[in-house]
């Protein structure tokens, strides 16, 4: 190539200007309200729907003497002990199942995890009831089963998914196994699995309306009397507080894995 050639292919890349770095995800105002604004809208045209509503007897005792809060403050119990024991096994459970020989045994723990997942919730109730007996026991390790797969997959994915060479350069400026863990691997895995952790609490709001049926309570008691007793009003009622509070959930949820995101992903993508 001719020297004026290159002088022009070299003139013409200082006109260039230099890409643009990529931009950082930001949570606007309208995401941020949205949900909220839309839950209210909802909650309130409910109200206002039952304050002209013509109750009967049966419907009256179904909603009177704090049975609704009572319903609402059990369903957001179940699913907040459960999370927690959700995170408490499947979160170590997945740092195991990535370290060393113990690998080895990952494909019969997650095929154990499928079957807790694939199992129908009510039949699995029924079992544990058939061996605990009835009550809140019951309820909780139904539930901890059918969520601990979306945690407990995501935990092995995010830690199997870091960069070895990342891993490798911690470990030359003379980190310990567990600080490589605790501040290059479990950081840089903190989104898939709050990914999971999200998708848990969703499958946790849905699966303990199913609590009734084991004496745990919840809001799966005004959706059962709202049926049994062919009352319309108890049974919408029940209904759109448990979706009310799955969107809430997944709303706080969403919230969480943005703010604990680790900075430096979101600058380094």
């Amino acid at each position: 190539m001719s020297t004026p050639e290159l002088e022009e292919q070299e003139q013409e890349a200082e006109r260039t200007p230099p890409p643009s770095p990529p931009q950082r995800r930001r949570v606007t105002w309208q995401k941020l309200t949205f949900l909220p604004v839309f839950l209210v809208v909802v909650l309130l045209t409910t109200w206002l729907w039952f304050q002209q509503a013509d109750l009967d007897t049966i419907s009256e005792n179904a909603l009177s003497d704090g049975q609704v809060s009572k319903a609402l403050w059990q369903h957001v119990q179940l699913t907040v002990i459960s999370t927690f024991f959700v995170l408490v096994i499947a979160v170590p459970l997945g740092i195991l199942l990535t370290r060393g020989a113990l690998r080895r045994a990952t494909p019969l723990v997650m095929a154990v995890a499928n079957m807790g997942q694939a199992t129908p919730a009510i039949g699995l109730l029924a079992l544990l009831v058939i061996w605990l007996g009835i009550g809140r026991r019951a309820a909780l390790i139904g539930m901890i089963a059918y969520a601990v797969l979306p945690v407990l997959s995501n935990t092995i994915a995010g830690l199997r998914a870091n960069d070895p060479t990342l891993l490798e350069a911690a470990r030359g400026i003379g980190m310990s196994q567990l600080g490589v863990l605790a501040k290059v691997e479990l950081p840089l895995a903190v989104p898939l699995i709050l990914a999971g952790v999200r998708t848990a609490l969703v499958l946790n709001v849905g699966t303990a309306t199913l609590a009734t049926f084991g004496g745990g309570g919840g809001l799966g008691v005004l959706i059962t009397a709202g049926i049994t007793n062919q009352r319309m009003p108890v049974l919408v009622l029940g209904s759109i507080l448990t979706i009310a509070l799955a969107l809430l959930v997944d709303w706080l949820a969403s919230l969480a894995e943005l703010m604990l995101r680790p900075r430096g992903l979101e600058a380094g993508r």
